[in-house]
């Protein structure tokens, strides 16, 4: 059997698709076109397909020959619900032009995997089968993500061409470097399907209404040396900071996550600031927001830092270890506030958030009109089922006017687009 056949039948029999349902509104009835060539990356774009399709989207699958000697139509059909058309679709008796259907009738137009041959044919006009000929047709900017050998994918012409689409508004979309279904490493592995929904969540979303906002989110728990090897921290898994990034990128924001380490990968399309300690975070913040539109603090920042950092490893003592000295971390929020009001420099809206294991509104009034804050997310991070390290949060939103809603437990991700749709409100009316 020819080695690349059989790496295809290998992959593709590890291939799972996930359906697990992904709530994202921006995907919500847009009708994406979806190119697929003749590359042995074809069988990922499933996974894709799949992703878009449980989103809400309307996906058209157009494959090349090549690429249908790969991976079936029938098979793309089945994770659409929509048919899936091929060359010789184009020559169909009907009433309509397909591909100038497919080309003027869509939201987005996404090449991937783009072979060498497909980005060839586009740079010089050519357009002898279906893709190539709506791509021409196509009212809306073509997204490609090219997917080829390191030697092909570095040879003059391929570069020259690549860079002939650019000038023309093409976006390319990679490629990553990395291993290649010649045995080889380089540069021309496309993109994986995760990053591609990303890049496609941002082009959809570029029209919301955060457009031309400045948004910085922060994320994740802060950590406080005590020694060479110990912190002090907490249980923030960052998951909440990382969706409202995400919401905030859906509605069109130029999103700044600044962010402590986590396990989490950062969305597509944020300028993404790593950060350590409560230190490192307000220095950051402060320097973001002076020219920020809005800035929302998810970041569990620790209240206390040992007043001193040890050079050395504290050794274990059968006695214990009675004493840590702490001081007060800087009061971010607080920051933001006495600048603001002295020089007028700063968010125009700021949201916080209030984790809290008791009182909970009247916790979170208070530190709503001590930071002065537009609004603040309030949470029982003692429930079991909601806040730090879950998917699932139960929040309380308080605004500074005395207006409260609760909420019940929903996806992080749908507390997310609620706080984003507010902020957008309070922008409007600051």
């Amino acid at each position: 059997m020819n080695r690349e056949i059989a790496w295809i039948l290998s992959a593709e029999k590890n291939f799972e698709i996930n359906t697990k349902e992904i709530p994202m509104k921006v995907f919500e009835g847009k009708r994406i076109v979806l190119g697929v060539t003749g590359s042995i990356a074809a069988y990922k774009i499933v996974d894709l397909a799949s992703k878009l399709k449980q989103s809400g989207a309307l996906v058209d699958v157009v494959l090349t020959d090549s690429a249908a000697k790969l991976v079936s139509p029938l098979t793309f059909s089945s994770v659409t619900g929509r048919r899936a058309y091929v060359d010789k679709d184009l020559w169909q008796v009907d009433d309509h032009v397909l591909h100038i259907e497919l080309g003027e009738e869509n939201q987005a137009f996404l090449i991937a995997p783009a072979t060498a041959n497909t980005i060839a044919k586009l740079a010089q006009g050519l357009a002898d089968n279906l893709l190539t000929v709506s791509a021409l047709a196509s009212r809306t900017d073509i997204l490609v993500a090219p997917a080829m050998d390191g030697g092909m994918y570095s040879h003059l012409a391929t570069q020259e061409n690549l860079q002939l689409l650019e000038r023309r508004g093409v976006q390319l979309l990679g490629p990553a470097a990395g291993h290649l279904a010649s045995g080889m490493s380089g540069k021309g592995r496309m993109l994986e399907p995760e990053q591609l929904l990303g890049y496609l969540r941002v082009f959809l979303g570029k029209e919301g209404v955060l457009k031309g906002t400045k948004v910085v989110v922060t994320a994740g728990g802060t950590q406080e040396p005590i020694d060479p090897v110990r912190v002090l921290s907490n249980k923030s898994s960052g998951k909440q900071g990382y969706a409202l990034a995400q919401a905030a990128l859906d509605q069109g924001g130029e999103v700044v996550l600044i962010s402590t380490q986590v396990c989490l990968d950062p969305p597509v399309g944020v300028s993404l600031v790593d950060v350590t300690t409560a230190d490192q975070m307000s220095e950051a913040v402060l320097k973001e927001t002076k020219d920020a539109d809005l800035l929302i603090m998810a970041a569990a920042v620790a209240d206390y830092k040992p007043a001193q950092e040890l050079s050395r490893k504290i050794k274990k003592d059968k006695g214990g270890l009675s004493v840590i000295n702490l001081k007060t971390t800087p009061d971010i929020l607080g920051e933001i506030a006495r600048r603001k009001n002295n020089s007028g420099i700063g968010p125009k809206v700021v949201i916080g958030f209030a984790a809290e294991t008791e009182k909970l509104q009247e916790n979170a009034k208070a530190k709503l009109e001590n930071k002065k804050l537009d609004l603040i997310v309030a949470n029982d991070v003692s429930r079991v089922d909601s806040g730090f390290g879950n998917d699932q949060n139960q929040v309380t939103l308080i605004w500074k006017d005395g207006r409260i809603q609760e909420f019940p437990l929903m996806e992080k991700t749908e507390v997310s687009d609620i706080i984003i749709e507010e902020a957008a409100r309070l922008l409007n009316s600051a």
